[in-house]
Order: structure tokens, then sequence, then C-alpha cells
């Protein structure tokens, strides 16, 4: 038989392929390296490191890897196994109990919200990208003509305090006062300059004899805040400004959405190519940052503060530095997003999925600890250039990788082709975990509607590219960066702790984790009883647990957003808790479709009819009187119908199709 590729599904579907209605991945290597890409996104680079920083230094580590053990891991391996079990996207691998069914709903809708700013800041690093091919940076000065009025490339020396309660009669500290703008009570930070002429016309010897003890060095705003707040966000004062789009940063944007359809066209069959690119070539970047960053006067400095003698012990009594260890390895893992059971669910039954996990989960860590030292050593040379401490010139988010880290960049050699390179890494990084996102929500319709849509995968993956880009355009006004932090700060927080304790109540609990684990154990084979004591441990008590923990302290400690200090109005708030509701209705909404449709409450809960693997062969004796998958039945449908329309149109002889030439 001379059968090459199908394009059934939109996406080649090879000869070789275990499931000919969905397709495999064509290597195993396909699937590590798009899970380490998912896993391994902007955070690892520019949240973590701070993180660490923040938290204790390498006491931040402790409860950071417990957290990976107790928590991380164990959602990690169910949603790899769930989908792999399965072979259904996020919605249809719950039919382990039709009710929770709404579980993966509201992950494709949080998927959805995620997807739209996400690529906007994809579209940031773009942005970057282009405007870093130059033989100069143009956030190295402040000689631009976005740059505002308070921009300054230098520091000046400014007192911190001053006494000048002694001479509050004399009339050059009456003008002093009113050119400064404050009283003789509460003068803060003055410049140097301005107390030593204050000191020649008072008469005394020096600035100290008025008070000045302390001086430190301050600018108003740096050239690279500067780049960023007037020339790529062109921020308003508030979400209430929408003002105009950033042509740039719009553009930016469609490149960024061109990038990820065609990488996206054919499924994982094409982002499988992709991934050798993007998630290989952030570990090039990052070690010839730390080749480099380690050569440079200053990194030593950028390392202690990192995790090596600066280290904090102390902060391991702190609730709170265990909360945001838990938050990390959490969200750095991707966990209950449903892009791992999309990705998983393209693997072959027999696959190792419990290898896989093991090895995602460990890379992942280790390059969040790499991304640090390759990071803090750049960031310690340049406080050695600003004559600054570390701690007063890094910053986390946003701020460490569109202002902090260019700016040590401008202290560079050749310093163009080192921006070059950082955002290039930072547009793969980001591209890796938005090629999941979207899989996510493409396989859980394909899933649904397998008879309308798996023949038009290209068609609705184009369309949904649209959609989401239309729909990021308000990101890119004056007052885009308001409603990016706005999405980001309800959509993708604690409803993802909601949906992670749910899947892990359902399947532990509801389903049953000693069946779940017989399931595992007819893909990877029969494990001892010592084997799973750990697994049982974390999914049945341990885990579910310690995030209900997390997500108490955090809905306890849960502050109104804020961007740059800029509070959100009342009905921005409103728009963001619409967003997390509109997400979480799906689970009742689910669930009390599942109570009608199976006549109760405990059938409802019970696996359905057609719940166990995908293809008969994999069935065995536990699964051999399952009906049909509903989604095989109506693409087999769907298939034999197109067939004897072609056949009676003369446009399709199965005969010829399928002998050899």
């Amino acid at each position: 038989m001379a059968t090459t590729n199908t394009t059934q599904d939109g996406a080649a579907v090879s000869a070789k392929d275990e499931n000919q209605d969905r397709g495999n991945w064509d290597h195993k290597a396909d699937y590590l390296l798009s899970c380490i890409g998912y896993a391994v996104g902007l955070g690892n680079v520019w949240r973590f490191p701070y993180l660490a920083f923040d938290n204790g230094g390498a006491a931040f580590l402790v409860p950071y890897l417990i957290m990976l053990v107790l928590a991380g891991l164990p959602i990690f391996f169910l949603e790899t196994a769930l989908g792999q079990f399965t072979s259904m996207g996020p919605i249809s691998a719950f039919k382990f109990s039709p009710a929770l069914r709404g579980i993966g709903a509201c992950m494709v809708i949080l998927n959805i919200f995620v997807s739209i700013y996400y690529n906007v800041i994809i579209a940031y690093t773009v942005f970057y990208f282009f405007a870093s091919l130059t033989s100069k940076l143009p956030w190295s000065d402040c000689d631009n003509f976005w740059n505002s009025a308070d921009c300054s490339s230098v520091f000046r020396e400014n007192c911190t305090s001053l006494n000048l309660t002694s001479y509050k009669d004399e009339s050059v500290v009456t003008n002093f006062l009113a050119d400064v703008g404050t009283t003789i009570g509460s003068i803060g930070s003055v410049s140097l300059e301005l107390v030593e002429s204050l000191a020649s016309s008072l008469n005394v010897s020096n600035v100290a004899a008025i008070g000045c003890t302390t001086v430190e060095a301050v600018r108003s705003v740096s050239s690279p805040e500067d780049f960023w707040e007037e020339y790529v966000l062109t921020r308003s004062s508030s979400i209430d400004e929408t003002g105009k789009i950033n042509i740039g940063l719009m553009l930016s944007l469609m490149v960024a959405w061109f990038v990820v359809y065609f990488s996206m066209i054919r499924g994982v069959k094409s982002s499988g190519k992709v991934v050798y690119f993007t998630a290989t070539f952030p570990y090039i970047v990052l070690l010839v940052f730390l080749v480099r960053g380690a050569t440079l006067e200053g990194a030593n400095e950028g390392i202690q503060f990192y995790i090596g003698s600066k280290t904090n012990w102390t902060k391991i009594q702190d609730a709170e530095v265990w909360k945001r260890a838990a938050t990390q390895i959490f969200f750095s893992l991707s966990a209950a997003w449903g892009g791992l059971i999309a990705l998983s669910s393209y693997n072959k039954f027999k696959n190792n999925c419990f290898a896989d996990s093991i090895i995602v989960v460990t890379v992942n860590s280790i390059t969040s600890l790499f991304a640090g030292f390759a990071i803090f050593t750049v960031v310690g040379h340049m406080a050695l250039k600003l004559g600054k401490p570390v701690n007063e010139v890094v910053d986390s988010g946003f701020s460490l990788a569109f202002v902090a880290y260019p700016e040590a960049i401008t202290q560079l050699p050749v310093s163009p082709l080192w921006a070059v390179l950082f955002f290039l890494m930072l547009f793969t990084l980001g591209l890796d975990s938005q090629f999941t996102t979207i899989e996510a929500i493409m396989t859980s319709l394909i899933d649904l509607f397998p008879a309308q849509l798996r023949a038009k995968r290209a068609s609705i993956t184009l369309l949904s590219v649209i959609l989401l880009f239309l729909l990021g355009l308000p990101c890119c006004t004056e007052a885009g960066i308001y409603w990016l932090n706005l999405l980001d700060s309800y959509a993708a927080d604690w409803g993802l702790l909601i949906m992670a304790i749910l899947e892990v109540i359902g399947i532990a609990w509801i389903y049953g984790g000693n069946r779940f684990i017989e399931d595992i154990e007819m893909m990877i084979g029969k494990k001892s009883w010592w084997f799973w004591l750990y697994w049982r441990a974390c999914w049945f008590f341990i885990t579910p647990v310690l995030l209900i923990m997390v997500l108490v302290w955090s809905l306890v400690t849960l502050e109104p957003p804020t961007y740059a200090g800029v509070e959100y109005p009342g009905w921005a708030q409103a728009i963001g808790w619409l967003t997390i509701a509109f997400s979480l209705l799906f689970i009742p909404a689910f669930a009390i479709h599942s109570f009608i449709s199976y006549g109760g409450f405990r059938r409802a809960f019970r696996p359905a009819a057609d719940w166990g693997p995908y293809l008969a062969q994999h069935r065995g004796a536990r699964y051999a009187g399952m009906d049909e998958p509903r989604e095989a039945v109506a693409l087999h449908a769907a298939i034999q119908a197109e067939k004897a329309s072609n056949v009676k149109e003369g446009k399709y002889n199965e005969a010829y199709e399928n002998t050899a030439l």
C-alpha cells in the first residue's frame, strides 16, 4: 500500500501513526520539547530569579523544591497521564465524571483569555527585537523624540535629609524652601548641588553642618524606562484614557500571530517541528549570556545577591515565602491549563508518561535556576557601572525584561548584538507557551465537534487567530498595559488554583485514585505498591490540602490590582471579576446539564459509557465493554459520508487510492 499522508483533520496523519483519527507525535522528542517549551516560559527568566532574590536567596530554594515535589510534580503527572490514557483534549478527557467536564471547559475559556494578552507580551519582544537592529540601541540615551522632560541618562547626587531648624529665619532658607517646594519640617531628598549652594550662602563649613550626612545617587526616569513607557506603551494616566493604537505595537502583534498561525497550521505535526528551534534556542542564549556575564566585573556581587552570601535563612519561617514558592512552581509548570492534557493526548498509548513528567519537571526547575545566574551576572555588572547596590537596580516582570535588563545590555560591548539575542530568546520562550495554549483550544473544539471541524483545522485555526488578534487590539492602545495587567491579575491567578484542586479531587476521590493508577499501569506497566505510595499520598491528601491552603491564603491577602501605582476604577475591577466568574460558570453549567442528561446526581458523577482508551486494541479486559468514543463514531460517520459523496460525484476511487503504483 502506498499510503503516505492523509489530511482528514487538516493536519497530516502519517501511515505509521497509531491513532489514525487524531494522529500522533512523529517522534518522542517532538512531544518532550513541546512540553519543555510549554513549561519553560517567560516566568522562568523574569519571575523566578527575582523571587529567589527577594525571598531569601538560597533559602527560597527550600520551600520551592518541597512544593515542587508535593504539588507541582503530582499535578503534572496526573494531567499527562489523563491526556495520554484518553487521547482526548481537556473537555472530553473528563468523561471519567461527566459532571466535572465543566473543569475542562473552564480551562479552555481561561486559555482564550490568556492567549489574548500573552501574545501582546510576545509582541513586546518583537517590538524590541526590531528596535535592536541598529548600531546604537534607542534606549541608551535621552536624545530621542519620544523622551520626556524627566528622562535622565546620568545619576545626580542628592542629600537624603536636611536640618535647617537653626536657620529657619534666614531669608536664603525661605527662598530655598520655596524653590524646592517644601517646608522646613518635611524636607526630603534634595540635590547636593543646591545644598552646597545653600551651605555657601549660610557661610557654614560643609553640608553636614546643615544635616546632609547621607548622599545617594538618583535619577528621575532612566532612558530604558522612558523608552518602555513613552515609546513602546505610550501609556496613558489610567485605563479610563484609551487613547490611540500604537501602530508599531499592533504590527508586532500581527507578526506574533502570523508566526503562531503558520506554526500551528497542521497541529502537532507542524508545531512539533518548530519547537526543535524555539525550545532549544533559549538555552543557547542563556549559556552565552552566562559565560559572558561571568567574565564581567561585578558579576560575583550579582550572584551573591541571587543565592550567595546575601542569603537570608530566616525567610524560611515566613508563610508568605512558602505561598510564593508554591505559586511559582505551580504556574511555572503550566499545570491545570489543559495544555498538558492536549499535548499528551497525541502520545502513543504505551508511552512512558511517568518518565516524561520527571524529565520535563526537572528541566523546568533547573532552567529557572540557570536563568537566574545568567540574569544576575549581567545585572551585577550594571549595578557596578551605575554605582548602585544590586537590590536597587533589579526588579521583576516587565520591569526586569523591558527596563532593567535592557539597561544592563547597554553596558556591554556590541550591545545591539546582545539585545537581539536577548529579545529573540524571549520571543521563542513565549511562542512555545502560546503554541500549547492555542493547541488546547483547538483540540478541545475539534474533540467536541469532530465531524464538523476535524477536516477544517487550518481554517478554524485561522479564524481563531484573527479573532484573538482583534480582541488583543485594546492592549495595543495607550491604556493597553492596564488591560493586559487586569487580565493577567484575574484570568491567570487564583482561578487556576481552583481548577487544579477540583481536578485532583475529581480524579482521586470521585473517580477513584486507585482506579486511575490501574489505568496508568495499562500504559506504563505494573509497578510495586511502594512506587505508588508517594503518588497516592499526594493525590489523595497532600497536594489538594497544599493547594487549598495556597488558595485560601491568596484570597485572604488579595488586593485590588494596580499598575505602576495606578489603581483601577470600580468598573475595571468588575470586568476582571466577570472574566473569572464567566470561566467558573461553566463548572456548574456542565454539572447541571449532566444531571439532566444522565437522569440523576449519582449517575452524572460515574464514568460515561465511552470512558476509556480511544483505540480498541488498548482496552484489554477492563474496558472491553465500553462504548466506542462518541468522537470516533461521529468522525467515522462523517468520513464515510464524505467518501460516499465523492464516489457518487466521481471524485474518489478507493481501489485506486489504496493500490501501489
